[in-house]
């Protein structure tokens, strides 16, 4: 997983994710997609099939990328146990918001009344 995130935390790596996340595309095409050069775009994808991200399939002289999401799912999975621990957090930030706004109604109808 450690290298799932490392892969991840690169934005020309994300771009590139983000497009075979719509459909598959050769080398050419993810190069096109980046103000870099192609020999930078290669070693993105090595990095991104090293991770097991993407997998290259040869096609007489191209190589068409896809995407794999097991990696993704796995990490979402981890991340899951953080989800539901913000989201109670986040849940119990609400409740306190809202008791604050009630009490603070209460509070300008007591000091409206004679």
């Amino acid at each position: 997983m450690d290298a799932v995130m490392q892969a991840l935390a690169d934005g020309s790596r994300r771009t590139l994710l983000g497009i075979l996340r719509d459909h598959p595309a050769t080398a050419g095409e993810l190069a096109d997609a980046l103000p870099i050069a192609r020999p930078g775009v290669s070693r993105h994808l090595r990095v991104l099939r090293e991770a097991g991200l993407v997998e290259a399939e040869q096609q007489g002289q191209r190589r068409i990328y896809r995407l794999r999401t097991e990696p993704l799912a796995e990490l979402d999975a981890w991340l899951g146990d953080y989800r539901v621990r913000w989201e109670q957090r986040l849940d119990a930030l609400h409740t306190e918001i809202a008791r604050g706004r009630k009490a603070a109604r209460a509070d300008d109808t007591k000091a409206g009344e004679p």
